[in-house]
């Protein structure tokens, strides 16, 4: 598949089977992560891989009770590391780190669409529960809640804006 189309074909998913996801996509989802690029190359992020359903059941009611969560057979936590991003001051820790993250995990959907995979951005939790959940140190800031898994639903593409309204050529 062309990665284009893999950016095409990639959905929020909301729905997962309960199969198993191989070590080896395991793996390959980790490399998608590292290999993300990153502000100075500092690589202020870190990610936490949960598969343990009792944590998945607590981070989902961090995330105000938004249960498909815990359905996905894996849950990522993406967070900044502020320690490492701090160079760049305020516009690292509120911007820099936080693209580095987002790269990051842009990598990994984009890997996991290719596989047969399924993710959800889910942006809407309470930072402080999700960090006393998973003992995450106070110089890390968790951005991001994504489960990944075979879906089991096809969600039909989203509507997209214009060339001419996403794009001002100058």
């Amino acid at each position: 598949m062309e990665l284009i189309e893999i950016i095409k074909k990639r959905r929020s998913i909301r729905k997962y089977k309960n199969d198993e996801i191989p070590q080896e996509i395991i793996d390959e989802l980790i490399e998608a992560l590292i290999w993300a690029p990153s502000a100075g190359n500092l690589q202020s992020r870190k990610f936490y891989f949960i598969f343990d359903e009792k944590v998945k059941k607590n981070i989902a009611e961090a995330a105000y009770n938004q249960d498909f969560i815990s359905e996905a057979p894996l849950v990522v936590v993406g967070c900044v590391d502020e320690n490492k991003i701090a160079k760049y001051g305020e516009r690292g820790k509120n911007l820099y780190g936080i693209c580095d993250v987002s790269t990051s995990i842009e990598n990994l959907m984009l890997v996991a669409t290719e596989k047969g995979l399924g993710t959800c951005w889910v942006g809407g939790f309470d930072e402080n529960k999700v960090k006393e959940i998973l003992n995450i140190p106070s110089h890390l800031r968790p951005i991001v809640i994504l489960p990944v898994g075979y879906p089991d639903e096809n969600p039909n593409p989203p509507k997209r804006v214009s060339k001419n309204e996403a794009v001002e050529i100058v």
